[in-house]
């Protein structure tokens, strides 16, 4: 790749240029809730032909920047569930009131998550929350919790079902977070209260 641009640091390869393009819209869209292929192409250091090359439209750029996020939150998630019942010495009660609350207040809060529940957007985020590959994906992260499944009884199905269950409770509280919604202490307390005696 030519030195021009890039800030004087041009990418080794195609990969480092995506995620220099990707990790300063994230970075941009923390700041200010939205950006544009210039804000981004200024921030990087290089023309707005260039972050085309890589990203055709500023759509394309933006979903991909969520994409990133989500697979940024599943790995997140696991390191914090598994941290979290290191920590109080919880159970699958327990795992599964952080789970929900963890991902649900992380859709809300980081700003390309927080996309793929704009209008426009919403109906497909929700009906994709269920989705056989979601679900799938779930059932895989379950196993990274340091949770015993099998010595709690729960086979191969009823932990996919777990996983649905999981996930469309997570969907009721995107399409309803209620008046006002519940977070925080709160949120875990109510999902306490419902969620965890299931898994006990």
């Amino acid at each position: 790749m030519r030195a021009h641009g890039w800030a004087g640091s041009p990418p080794a390869d195609a990969s480092e240029a995506r995620s220099r393009i990707l990790a300063a819209t994230r970075e941009r869209l923390a700041e200010a809730g939205t950006t544009s292929t210039a804000e981004i192409a200024e921030r990087v250091g290089i023309t707005r032909q260039t972050v085309y090359r890589y990203f055709p439209t500023t759509e394309g750029l933006l979903n991909a920047a969520a994409n990133q996020a989500v697979a940024d939150l599943t790995t997140d998630l696991v390191e914090h569930v598994r941290a979290h019942l290191a920590a109080t010495g919880g159970d699958a009660g327990d795992a599964a009131v952080e789970v929900v609350a963890y991902v649900f207040e992380h859709l809300r809060d980081d700003p390309a998550l927080n996309r793929l529940l704009a209008p426009g957007r919403m109906s497909g985020t929700v009906a994709n929350l269920t989705s056989s590959a979601s679900i799938e994906i779930g059932r895989d992260l379950i196993t990274g919790f340091g949770i015993d499944w099998d010595s709690l009884g729960w086979d191969e199905q009823q932990r996919r079902e777990l996983v649905e269950h999981l996930l469309r409770t997570l969907q009721s509280l995107v399409l309803d977070p209620g008046d006002p919604p519940r977070a925080g202490p709160e949120l875990r307390a109510y999902l306490q209260r419902w969620l965890a005696p299931a898994l006990r």
